[in-house]
C-alpha cells in the first residue's frame, strides 16, 4: 500500500513510534463502557487492540483461528511488515494453500497488550496525560492478553474459534485460551511452548531488562517524553535472547568460527567472528521496530505465566472437562522450551480426559524452529487444521 511505502521512508524507530496509536492495521477501541480487567488489579480503559485478519469470515462464523503471536512478534502475521518492509513473521504457515489456508479460513492475528504495534502498551499515549504511559501502565499478564483477545474477537461477532495457534509466547496464550474459555476454542495447537516459565529462562529474561534498564537513555522509563531511546540496552538484550532461539548446531552450521570480512584476527573487540556481526545486527534490527519499555512488560507476563498454579497447582485441573481438542509440537534441539515441557501438558491433558496428540519433531534449528521451513511441522498443522474443519463442517 502506498501509506505504508511513505511510512517505511521515515526513519525506522520513528516510523515505528508512529505504529503505537495509529498502526497500519485495523485498530478496535473500547471505550470506558466496556473496561479490561488486570490481574495486577484494577481496571485499563480506554484501551485499543490492532490486530490483522486474512481471508474471509463463512457464514456460520464456523472458520475463524486465531494467531497468538511471540515475545518479538505483532498482529503482520502474514502480510508485509509496514515499518521493515519484511515478510509477515509466519508467511511459512500462513497463507493461501498453506498450511493454514487464508483461501479457506478466517485468520485473527492481534498485537499483544503491552505490545508497542498498536495496541495499548507503554509507548501508547496515556489518555490522562497526553504522554506515553512509560511505566505508569500496569503490568499486564498472559491472562490479561488473553481477556482483550476474546474482546476482539467478541467484537468480530464470533462465538467460537475453530483454533487458537501460537508459538512460545503465543502457545502460552493458547493454553490459557483453553483454561479460560473452553467453550470457545474447538482446537489447540501450543508449539514450542511452555505451561510455566522456568527459572533459567526468567533468569535470561532478567538479564535482558537489566541492559535495558542499564543504559543511561532509559531515563527511568521515560526516554520517549525526554527524546532519548535505550537503544544500546535493548540491543544487547535482543542479543542475548536471539542466543537462546538457536540451537548449538544451528549457530556451528551457520557461522562455525569464520571470520567476518578479514583474513585474521585483529586482537580488538571488533566484531571479528561472523556471529559476533550477526548478533549485532540482530540487535541493530530490533530496536529500530520494538518498544524498549515494552520488551520490559512482555517478558514479565511471559515470567508470570503459570497455569497450574491458577488451578490449587494442579495442571490437569485447568483443562477439567474440556472438550477443546489438542495437537502440542515440540522440537528435538529446542532448549528454551524443551520436549520435556511440551509433555508435561500432554500429561495434565491426559489426566483431565482431554483429546490430545502430540509430535516431537527432529530439528537442529532450535527455538526457533517453528518460525522456519520445517516440512513436518506444516504437515502436522495441515492435517490437525482440516481435521478440525471436518469436524465442525468448516470445509
Amino acid at each position: 500500500m502506498s501509506d505504508n511505502t511513505a511510512l517505511r521512508d521515515l526513519p525506522a524507530y520513528e516510523a515505528a513510534r508512529g505504529e503505537a496509536d495509529h498502526p497500519h492495521s485495523a485498530v478496535v477501541r473500547f471505550g470506558a463502557d466496556m473496561p479490561l480487567q488486570l490481574d495486577a488489579g484494577g481496571v485499563l480503559t480506554p484501551f485499543q487492540i490492532a490486530y490483522q485478519t486474512y481471508g474471509t469470515l463463512n457464514a456460520a462464523r464456523s472458520n475463524a483461528i486465531l494467531l497468538c503471536h511471540a515475545l518479538s512478534g505483532d498482529q503482520h502475521a502474514a502480510n508485509v511488515h509496514p515499518v521493515t518492509g519484511k515478510p509477515g513473521w509466519w508467511e511459512t504457515l500462513v497463507g493461501p494453500g498453506k498450511p493454514i489456508d487464508t483461501d479457506r479460513f478466517f485468520v485473527i492475528a492481534s498485537n499483544v497488550l503491552g505490545g508497542c504495534l498498536g495496541t495499548t502498551g507503554p509507548s501508547s499515549t496515556n489518555p490522562a496525560t497526553g504522554q506515553p504511559y512509560g511505566l505508569d501502565l500496569p503490568v499486564v499478564t498472559i491472562r490479561d492478553m488473553v481477556r482483550a483477545q476474546a474482546m476482539l474477537v467478541d467484537h468480530l461477532g464470533i462465538e467460537k474459534l475453530l483454533a487458537v495457534v501460537g508459538g512460545s509466547m503465543g502457545g502460552m496464550q493458547v493454553l490459557q485460551w483453553a483454561a479460560s474459555y473452553p467453550e470457545r476454542v474447538f482446537a489447540a495447537m501450543p508449539i514450542a511452548t511452555a505451561a510455566r516459565h522456568s527459572a533459567q529462562n526468567i533468569a535470561f529474561h532478567e538479564v535482558g531488562r537489566q541492559a535495558v534498564m542499564a543504559d543511561p537513555e532509559w531515563r527511568g522509563g521515560r526516554y520517549l517524553q525526554e527524546g532519548t531511546s535505550p537503544r544500546r540496552g535493548l540491543s544487547v538484550a535482543r542479543m542475548a535472547a536471539h542466543i537462546t532461539y538457536m540451537s548449538d548446531s544451528s549457530l556451528h552450521r551457520k557461522f562455525g568460527r569464520r571470520l567476518q570480512d578479514r583474513d585474521g584476527h585483529t586482537f580488538s573487540f571488533d566484531a571479528d567472528f561472523q556471529v559476533e556481526s550477526y548478533l549485532r545486527h540482530q540487535g541493530e534490527a530490533f530496536v529500530d521496530r520494538f518498544d524498549a519499555n515494552s520488551y520490559l512488560y512482555v517478558t514479565r507476563a511471559m515470567d508470570y505465566f503459570d497455569l497450574a498454579a491458577d488451578y490449587g497447582g494442579v495442571l490437569a485441573n485447568a483443562f477439567k472437562g474440556s472438550k477443546t481438542r489438542f495437537c502440542l509440537v515440540s522440537f528435538t534441539s529446542d532448549w528454551l522450551f524443551t520436549t520435556a515441557d511440551s509433555r508435561a501438558i500432554v500429561h495434565a491433558l491426559n489426566a483431565s480426559g482431554a483429546q490430545v496428540s502430540f509430535a516431537e519433531i527432529e530439528s537442529d534449528k532450535g527455538h526457533d524452529s517453528f518460525l522456519l521451513d520445517e516440512p513436518e511441522f506444516f504437515a502436522i498443522t495441515r492435517g490437525f487444521i482440516d481435521a478440525a474443519a471436518r469436524a465442525v463442517g468448516a470445509l
